[in-house]
């Protein structure tokens, strides 16, 4: 297989599962897989945005590959299947037409409509705040909140909108809302019901990845992801401070 064929397979598949969630090792590992199962070498270099691979054929022929990731979510089914993939190459190499069938399907594999990932949504706020020693009210305030700030979420980020402004005004609705339901219904305890509704939004798998890439010893990508995700986090809990300073004044 030619050497510019074997970098557009790896590459796409490093860019399949960084845009995934997938962390900066994982990436690199794959990418040496795919090159390797060909008889090529590879070196590459992952970040939190970008991919940059170098490929040697055995005739001494060298292409250089770059991919700027501009969206980025969690899919882990994704990720295990790009996984799968790299493993099967590895018994058994397709031709490049058979591999770019199989990373189109992965790319196009359905995901969770909007309608089961608001239940889940949903649920993990409803019992998070009976985790966190909420009343069966909190946790139903919860949910009813994070379901709207979830759909509103899903929505803006199809349409495309800075990412920090989205969790601040999140925090301002979330916390808007608990002060005020709080003062119309005194059974609602507001820190429970804040607790719950933002459990979801919390960046749990960017702080998994930074850690462990920084562990791995990927300094660059940990680290990007880490500042990404406390920034995020920042940014709903000024949103939140912010909400509770002027809300509790007014009431």
């Amino acid at each position: 297989m030619e050497t510019k064929k074997v970098a557009e397979i790896a590459v796409t598949a490093g860019e399949i599962l960084l845009s995934n969630g997938a962390e900066a090792y994982r990436v690199e590992e794959t990418i040496s897989k795919i090159c390797n199962s060909y008889g090529f070498s590879g070196e590459c270099i992952s970040t939190l945005t970008g991919i940059f691979i170098s490929i040697t054929g055995p005739d001494g022929e060298m292409v250089t590959s770059i991919r700027r990731i501009r969206q980025r979510r969690v899919d882990l089914y994704r990720v295990e299947l790009i996984n799968s993939f790299s493993r099967g190459l590895m018994e058994n190499p397709v031709a490049y037409e058979e591999a770019k069938r199989i990373l189109g399907d992965i790319t196009n594999a359905p995901s969770f409509n909007l309608g089961i990932r608001l239940m889940a949504a949903g649920m993990t706020s409803f019992v998070y705040t009976l985790f966190f020693k909420g009343t069966i009210p909190d946790a139903i305030i919860a949910l009813i909140i994070n379901l709207g700030i979830y759909f509103i979420l899903q929505k803006i980020e199809e349409v495309g909108f800075f990412q920090f402004l989205q969790y601040f005004l999140s925090g301002l609705i979330i916390g808007a809302l608990s002060v005020s339901i709080q003062h119309l219904f005194p059974v609602i305890h507001k820190d429970n019901v804040i607790t719950g509704a933002i459990i979801v939004l919390l960046p749990g798998v960017s702080l998994t990845n930074g850690i462990k890439d920084i562990l791995y010893g990927d300094y660059v990508s940990g680290l990007a992801q880490f500042g990404e995700a406390m920034l995020i986090i920042i940014a709903m809990g000024a949103g939140i401070v912010t909400a509770l300073s002027l809300f509790m004044k007014w009431m």
